[in-house]
Formats: C-alpha cells, sequence, structure tokens
C-alpha cells in the first residue's frame, strides 16, 4: 500500500470519526435536555412551556422561548398542533376576523392543555399568556406568506390598481409639481431609473411600491425631507431604488427570523403588513441618516455602505430586548 492511499484511507476514517462523535455529542445534549425537563417537572410540577410562560418576561424572551419548545417538542400530538397552526397560517385565516383569531388560538391553547395535562382552572395566568405567544408566533409566519405574495405579484401598467398606487406616489411626494405625462423623464426626480418607473420593481414587484407609498403617504413631510436629501448634489442617492433595495433587505430580515425579536417586542396583539411597512419606514429613516455620516465620495459606495447598515441593523437585531421605534424627526444637511 502506497503512501497516498494510506493517507486516504486515514483521512475517510478520522472525517467518520468525527462525524461519530458530533452525532453522539448531539444525542447526549438531546438525553441530557430531557432529564433535565423531567426532572424539573417533577419538582416544579410545571411543563417547560409553563416554566416560559410564568419565567419570562412578556415579549421576545417570552414568544421566543415558547416557539422553540414547541418547535422541539417530540409530541405527535404537539407537532400535529404546530401543523394544525401553519395551515391556518398558510390559509390567512390570522389576519381574517378577531373572532376567527380567537377560535384557532382557543383550540390550540386547549390541545396544549389536554396534552401537558394542565388544568385551566388553576393556571388562568399561562392561558393568556399562550394564548398572547400563539398569536404572535403564527401572525409573523402568516405575514411572511402576505410579504411574499406581494413581492411575488409584479407590476403591471394594465392594472388600473398599480397604476392609480404610483401616480398616488408620485402625488405625495411631489404635490406641487404636476406630472407630464405617465412615461417622463420626471420619474428619475424621485429616483426612479428611466422614465417608467414599472422596470425598477421587477426584484420586489408590487411590494416595493406599497413600501413606498406607505412611508409617502403616512409620513409626508418625512418622506419628502427624506427625498430632498437624496437629491444633495455631492451626498445624495436615487431616493426609489434605494427604497426598493430595503424593501429587499427588510424581506430578508423577516425571512430568515432577524426581525423577530423585535416583531415579539413590539406588536402586542401580533403582526400584520402595516408592522412590515413601519419596519421599513424605520429603515429608511435610518438609512438616510447613515449614509450621510459616512460621506461617500459618489453614489458607487452604495453596495459597501448598504452592507455595512445591514450589518449595523443585524447585530441591534440580535439584542432580546430591541425595539426600533419609528422617529420621523430629520436632520438638515
Amino acid at each position: 500500500m502506497d503512501l497516498n492511499n494510506t493517507l486516504n484511507m486515514f483521512k475517510k476514517f478520522n472525517f467518520t470519526g468525527l462525524l461519530f462523535i458530533q452525532w453522539t455529542w448531539m444525542e447526549l445534549r438531546l438525553w441530557v435536555q430531557r432529564v433535565v425537563k423531567w426532572n424539573l417537572r417533577k419538582i416544579t410540577g410545571l411543563c417547560e412551556l409553563q416554566r416560559i410562560a410564568y419565567g419570562e418576561t412578556p415579549g421576545a424572551a417570552r414568544s421566543s422561548n415558547i416557539e422553540r419548545s414547541l418547535m422541539m417538542s417530540r409530541s405527535s400530538e404537539i407537532q400535529k398542533l404546530i401543523s394544525y397552526l401553519d395551515r391556518a397560517a398558510n390559509e390567512g385565516r390570522f389576519s381574517a376576523t378577531k373572532s376567527s383569531n380567537d377560535l384557532i388560538i382557543s383550540k390550540a391553547v386547549k390541545a396544549v392543555m389536554q396534552i401537558k395535562l394542565i388544568k385551566p382552572s388553576v393556571h388562568q395566568q399561562f392561558v393568556i399568556s399562550l394564548e398572547k405567544c400563539i398569536q404572535k408566533i403564527w401572525s409573523y409566519r402568516q405575514l411572511l406568506n402576505d410579504l411574499e405574495s406581494l413581492r411575488t405579484t409584479s407590476y403591471n401598467s394594465e392594472n388600473s390598481e398599480h397604476e392609480e398606487k404610483l401616480i398616488k406616489l408620485w402625488k405625495s411626494l411631489r404635490p406641487n409639481e404636476e406630472l407630464s405625462d405617465r412615461i417622463s423623464r420626471q420619474w428619475q426626480e424621485i429616483g426612479f431609473q428611466g422614465d417608467d418607473p414599472k422596470t425598477d420593481f421587477r426584484g420586489m414587484g408590487i411590494l416595493g411600491l406599497e413600501n413606498l407609498l406607505y412611508f409617502a403617504i403616512d409620513y409626508p413631510e418625512a418622506a419628502r425631507h427624506v427625498l430632498s436629501r437624496s437629491n444633495h448634489p455631492r451626498l445624495g442617492y436615487s431616493f426609489a431604488i434605494v427604497g426598493i433595495n430595503l424593501t429587499s433587505m427588510a424581506i430578508n430580515l423577516f425571512r430568515d427570523g432577524s426581525a423577530k425579536y423585535h416583531i415579539y417586542n413590539t406588536c402586542q396583539f401580533g403582526s400584520h403588513i402595516e408592522t412590515f411597512h413601519k419596519f421599513y419606514c424605520y429603515l429608511f429613516l435610518e438609512f438616510d441618516k447613515f449614509w450621510l455620516s459616512e460621506k461617500p465620495r459618489d453614489v458607487m459606495e452604495f453596495g459597501k455602505i448598504r452592507d455595512r447598515f445591514e450589518k449595523k441593523i443585524r447585530v441591534e437585531l440580535s439584542d432580546l430586548k430591541v425595539q426600533f421605534k419609528l422617529n420621523v424627526a430629520v436632520e438638515t444637511i
């Protein structure tokens, strides 16, 4: 046997050995966790969900740990319950009416009480806490579906609703200037790349327009102020294009769960599309300040500065107590 074959056999053996050690360590950790949970239940008389509900503060600390406990449960009944709640979120049933929400959540809580052998009459506060956590967790999941639906809906110039929203965006940002024509170089004044904005919505679909419009209508003074700053002769940037780029950043932060702590801390009764719009507005205002503070040489530095800004936001979102508060006050240059 030559040296190369010996080395290859050693590498294979070493790799297999590492995998076995890793698998053994993971199994050992799971076994220890189960033993600890069993002992805690015997000592406290409370299941893990109860210990979280009673021991963690309301918001992200409680909701994220309740979510983790449910997802990691080895109970087939709990897994069936999760599937039921996922179907409800996929079908949009959490945003229908309050009565339908109450029905879904009360059914879920009742199932948990039965599975975990918890008496509702004794643990009324647990019922209330679990209801709020389920609302937060699965309304967030439904919001992800709603966002994806908007993102994958292409802007259609033959759709009168889409066109009306686009014109409304212009009027909100440029209230004292008439748009000469639907296809016009004037669109570049608010940061679109060409004469027809529809081509700029290809990546984020109608969601990009919805975000820009929400910012312009709900915070008109702030939006117009930021627009004026974006037209700065030396430190300017393309307002609309940056806005669509921030839509992409925001939806990615929601998709990978980075925004969860913020949402669980700020939304007492679950999240919905307006929750995302407000998060987007916060990002836009913060990016505008960040961009100016970086003093870029030109707009070609956008990618580098955007990446630094996203890193900063991700660090802030990793704080269990994070709450982004929208401050519409903007500084002048």
